[in-house]
């Protein structure tokens, strides 16, 4: 196929910035072979696989130049397919148990704190939902200072502060005057501060978060300030990842996705923040009539991030594989936020009639279930096979920042487990 002198001239000389048009002939045929390699992998392998298939068909021609278009929103499941997720290496009951005692803890500061002092305030629900994801971080990839290491950077969301706190005493780091001391930092003897605060709390915390959306601005300013002194011979050794631990309702603050391009450009792979979904903020959902993940997944698509999704847990992968007709992840498409978060208060029975109910086939699907095994089906943010494997990906990514979308359950013990 050759170029005409005037489709060069119109394009801007030999290097054509759109493709080119084949005769009709070569077109249906190429057309017609794609057809059919993409209708093989929906038969052989579902939809799931078959639209992992075209994404990476995009990606592909893009590296080599051509004008493919850019997909910046993927089906509603997880980015690491069962198959290609890293093993849990740890003790997973142990690590387990560690994690109902620190949750157990964060809740009991807070409430012993208001019994103390009516109207103290302080936060539960925040840590509840996330708890999962800090377990992982602390069990398995957050690196402490050492010698010739300047240790990970580490942006706690500011409201999960009882968690982290209640991880501490577990270890020893503090103890349980400090707790009793909670969000009374001019006690006799000492407290804790409200949330992260380097100035009152020098030894514990690196850096202040709980203002609305500066603590995600500063990491990337922060992981970009690391490349700038590595680039100067300012710093050697190991490299610190910066990991920043935001809420979905923050990304609504106008500082918290203001910079997201300067990371890609730059490209920060040094960085990862992870975006607790939990469908709620302290004035009400986040996305009722929407999909948050499925919004940010745009966002930091279209910014140039490496997003990985965690939506579903490990229970979830025998039904995706089971489902042969592609029902389930349709009716996982069409179900909105608000749809989630009233199955997740709800009892099995009602998301079997409500969520699988929809459509007799798919209602089949989950025949073999009792209604409580429904009920706890996991969302992916309190799976920590799935966690884990989400930052272990993270961790080995080259050449852009990553986002980790997690979905959980704001509150204790609805859907949450392991």
């Amino acid at each position: 196929m050759k170029l005409t002198k005037r489709q060069i001239e119109e394009n801007g000389g030999p290097e054509l910035r759109v493709l080119p048009q084949p005769d009709n002939g070569d077109q249906d045929k190429w057309l017609e072979s794609l057809e059919s390699m993409v209708e093989l992998a929906l038969r052989n392998q579902g939809r799931e696989k078959a639209s992992h298939f075209l994404s990476t068909l995009s990606s592909r021609l893009r590296e080599k130049g051509l004008d493919a278009p850019r997909v910046v929103s993927t089906p509603y499941v997880n980015t690491i397919t069962q198959e290609k997720q890293a093993p849990f290496p740890g003790d997973w009951e142990i690590e387990r148990r560690i994690k109902s005692y620190v949750r157990w803890n964060a809740m009991a500061m807070v409430v012993n704190a208001n019994r103390a002092h009516s109207g103290l305030g302080g936060h539960i629900s925040t840590y509840a939902s996330a708890a999962t994801l800090y377990e992982v971080a602390f069990n398995h990839f957050l690196r402490a200072r050492s010698p010739g290491f300047a240790g990970d950077m580490v942006y706690f969301q500011g409201h999960a502060t009882p968690g982290i706190y209640a991880r501490a005493f577990l270890e020893r780091r503090i103890d349980e005057k400090h707790l009793l001391n909670f969000r009374q930092e001019l006690a006799e003897g000492g407290g804790l501060s409200s949330y992260p605060h380097p100035y009152l709390m020098p030894d514990f915390w690196q850096f202040p978060t709980v203002s609305m959306g500066l603590g995600p601005l500063m990491s990337i300013y922060q992981a970009r300030f690391n490349r700038y002194l590595r680039a100067r011979s300012m710093a050697e050794g190991d490299e610190p990842k910066v990991w920043a631990f935001i809420g979905d309702g923050e990304t609504d603050e106008p500082e918290t996705l203001g910079s997201l391009t300067l990371a890609s450009r730059e490209n920060l792979d040094n960085l990862v923040w992870v975006i607790n979904c939990n469908l709620q903020r302290l004035d009400g959902p986040v996305r009722g009539n929407g999909k948050i993940i499925q919004e940010l997944e745009a966002s930091f698509q279209g910014a140039g991030w490496n997003v990985i999704k965690v939506i579903w847990g490990s229970d979830w992968d025998k039904l995706l594989a089971a489902d042969k007709t592609g029902l389930l992840l349709k009716r996982m498409e069409e179900a909105v936020d608000g749809d989630y978060q009233k199955y997740s208060v709800e009892q099995g029975s009602y998301t079997r009639k409500h969520f699988f109910g929809k459509y007799p086939e798919l209602l089949s699907l989950v025949n073999h279930l009792t209604d409580e095994q429904i009920r706890k089906l996991l969302r992916g943010g309190h799976d920590s096979r799935k966690v884990y494997a989400a930052y272990k990906a993270a961790m080995m990514h080259k050449g852009q920042p990553t986002v980790i979308l997690a979905k959980t359950v704001k509150g204790y013990g609805l859907g949450e487990a392991g």
